[in-house]
C-alpha cells in the first residue's frame, strides 16, 4: 500500500501494443495524442506542425488523409519528425493501403464509414504488411446504419455493438494490434459506453470527448469525461479535441495527467487565486513563471503562495515554494523547508534558478 492510498488509481489491465515506438496499453505510461489543421499536402507546413506538436509533449500525432495527395505525402513528411503519425482515414479505404505503404505507424479508421467488410479486409492486410497498428475509431456521429436503425439514436450500447462488430472483423483475420475509441460530443454517453467497452474487452482505449468545442468548454467537457475514466483506471491513450491550436490539446491532455499522478512531465505548479493579502502579484507571477520554466521537462513541484494562510503548508508539500509576505519580503523554501527571503523585485529570478537546479539534480540521480 502506498503512503497516500487515496491517490492510487488501479489501472486497467489491457493488451500492450505499438504505435510506431511508442507502446500503448499494458503497463505503460498513458500517451497524449494531438491532430494536425493543416492541410496535409502542404508537406513543409504539416512538417511544422507536427514538430510544435510533438515538442509541446505529444507523444502520437495524427494527420488527416482525405485524398491520394494526403495520404502520400505522409512518405515525405515522415522523413523530418520524430513521432509516430496515426493516419486519419474516412470513406475511402485506399487511402488507409496509402498511408500504410507511406510509412503511418497506425490507421484509424471509422468502420461506419468506411464501407463493406471487404473493404476493411484489405485495410487490415496492409496494415499487417507494414507493420501498422489500427484504432477503430467509433462515433456517435457516424453509426453503422444498421445499428442506428435498431437503437433509433446514439446511445452506449449502440457505439459498443458497433465496436465490438468490427473488432471482431479484425480478429477473424488474426489482427490483434488494435486500441479501440468510442467517442462522442456528450460527456454522458461517451464515459457509459467506455466503462460498458472496458468491461468487455482487454485492447487499450483511446480516450476522447469529440467536437468539445473552444478552448474553455472543451477544455472543461473534456477534463469531466476523461478525468472520470481515467480515475476508474479506463484509459490507456488521450487526445482532447478543441477547435484552437492543437499544441494546447496538448497541454491540456497532459495537464489532466498530471493532476491525477498518472504522468509526471515538467513542472507542476500550485498556485492561490490571490486575494487582498497577497504580498507580491500572485497572477502575474504565475504566468510568467508558466513561460519561463516551459523548457523544463523533468518533473518537480512548485508552490506560489500569496500569504502564509496557506503558503507554509503547500510548500511543505513542495519541491521548492514561495510565500508572500509583507513589505515585499517573501520566504523561500526548498524541500519543504524555510530557506530564507526573497524580495519581490528578484523572486522570479531566483524561482527559476531555484527550479533548474533541483531539475538537474533530480536528473542526475
Amino acid at each position: 500500500m502506498s503512503l497516500r492510498p487515496f491517490r492510487d488509481i488501479k489501472r486497467r489491465k489491457t493488451k500492450e501494443i505499438k504505435v510506431g515506438k511508442v507502446k500503448v496499453g499494458g503497463d505503460n505510461p498513458i500517451s497524449v495524442q494531438s491532430m494536425t489543421n493543416t492541410i496535409t499536402s502542404d508537406i513543409k507546413a504539416t512538417i511544422k506542425q507536427i514538430n510544435e506538436i510533438h515538442n509541446e509533449g505529444a507523444d502520437i500525432v495524427r494527420v488527416s488523409c482525405p485524398d491520394e495527395l494526403s495520404s502520400k505525402s505522409l512518405k515525405e513528411i515522415i522523413k523530418h519528425i520524430d513521432v509516430p503519425i496515426v493516419a486519419d482515414i474516412h470513406f475511402h479505404y485506399k487511402r488507409a493501403i496509402e498511408a500504410a505503404e507511406s510509412g503511418a505507424s497506425c490507421l484509424r479508421i471509422n468502420p461506419g464509414n468506411i464501407g463493406n467488410v471487404k473493404r476493411i479486409k484489405e485495410i487490415v492486410k496492409a496494415a499487417r504488411d507494414n507493420d501498422c497498428s489500427i484504432r477503430i475509431g467509433v462515433n456517435a456521429g457516424s453509426l453503422e446504419k444498421d445499428i442506428l436503425e435498431k437503437y433509433k439514436e446514439p446511445c452506449p450500447e449502440a457505439l459498443v455493438e458497433s465496436a465490438m462488430r468490427n473488432i471482431k472483423i479484425l480478429e477473424d483475420e488474426d489482427f490483434y494490434n488494435l486500441k479501440i475509441s468510442v467517442k462522442s460530443s456528450d460527456v454522458f454517453l461517451s464515459v457509459a459506453a467506455y466503462r460498458q467497452l472496458s468491461k468487455a474487452i482487454d485492447y487499450p482505449l483511446h480516450l476522447g470527448i469529440t467536437e468539445a468545442g473552444g478552448f474553455i468548454p472543451g477544455s472543461i467537457k473534456s477534463s469531466i469525461g476523461l478525468g472520470t475514466l481515467l480515475l476508474d483506471g479506463i484509459g490507456d491513450t488521450i487526445r482532447i479535441s478543441l477547435s484552437d491550436n492543437p499544441v494546447k490539446e496538448v497541454k491540456i491532455g497532459n495537464e489532466i495527467l498530471k493532476s491525477l499522478n498518472l504522468r509526471e512531465r515538467g513542472v507542476k505548479i500550485i498556485s492561490c487565486p490571490s486575494c487582498a493579502r497577497q504580498g507580491f502579484h500572485v497572477i502575474e507571477t504565475v504566468k510568467v513563471l508558466e513561460k519561463k520554466l516551459s523548457h523544463i521537462k523533468t518533473p518537480l513541484t512548485l508552490s506560489i503562495i500569496g500569504c502564509v494562510v496557506n503558503g507554509p503548508g503547500e510548500a511543505a508539500l513542495t519541491d521548492i515554494g514561495i510565500t508572500g509576505g509583507q513589505k515585499g519580503n517573501n520566504m523561500l523554501y526548498l524541500s519543504g523547508v524555510q530557506s530564507e527571503k526573497v524580495l519581490t523585485s528578484n523572486m522570479i529570478e531566483r524561482i527559476v534558478v531555484e527550479v533548474e537546479k533541483k531539475a538537474s539534480e533530480l536528473e542526475k540521480n
